[in-house]
């Protein structure tokens, strides 16, 4: 159990049997009753947000959460198959709950995924990667004072803004969080 003095940002706790992070909470001593614990809490399952107010040293449960290294292996049209680096056991992730991260993903690379009681909810990515560009027109000599950007499709499919001065084959680093080009490699 947790108390609401172990409250952080980034701590997963459990509410009526689901899991929930804790995005940002405030201590309020009002002048007159008790002090209470409000907090913001984001869904690990569906990603909604809820808005909770605790009690000053209200318990908690903690929730059955396991971090574990796992290698992505391939995408098999509706879902992304890892396997677990210690047990070679395999787990699927829907294209749903990936989201927008599949794109980083490129076969053979290892990510940590965060398992509530045996299915997989969450996967881990770096936060910038180097891919390679597949598909994008070419580059112009003199194109880089300007600062323009081109669209370019990387080798996962992915499709990212890169400077103008960019080629077919050139591995660039693009940030996960942001789609956005961070330079040349």
């Amino acid at each position: 159990m947790l108390s609401t003095t172990d409250f952080r940002k980034g701590l997963k706790i459990e509410i009526e049997n689901e899991p929930y992070e804790i995005v940002d909470f405030m201590h309020v001593k009002p002048g007159k009753g008790g002090a209470f614990v409000r907090t913001k809490l984001r869904n690990l399952l569906t990603g909604g947000m809820l808005d909770q107010t605790f009690r000053s040293g209200e318990k908690v449960a903690k929730p059955d959460l396991e971090s574990r290294e796992m290698q992505y292996l391939y995408h098999d049209g509706t879902a992304y198959v890892f396997m677990d680096m210690g047990s070679y056991e395999q787990l699927m992730v829907d294209d749903e709950s990936m989201g927008e991260k599949g794109g980083f993903l490129k076969d053979g690379q290892t990510v940590k995924a965060l398992i509530y009681r045996g299915n997989p909810i969450d996967i881990e990515i770096p936060a910038a990667v180097i891919l390679e560009v597949a598909e994008t027109e070419p580059g112009m000599k003199g194109d880089t004072v300007t600062g323009g950007t081109k669209p370019a499709r990387l080798e996962t499919g992915i499709a990212v803004n890169v400077p103008l001065f960019i080629n077919e084959g050139e591995r660039i680093k693009v940030d996960t969080r942001t789609k956005e080009y961070m330079g040349r490699e």
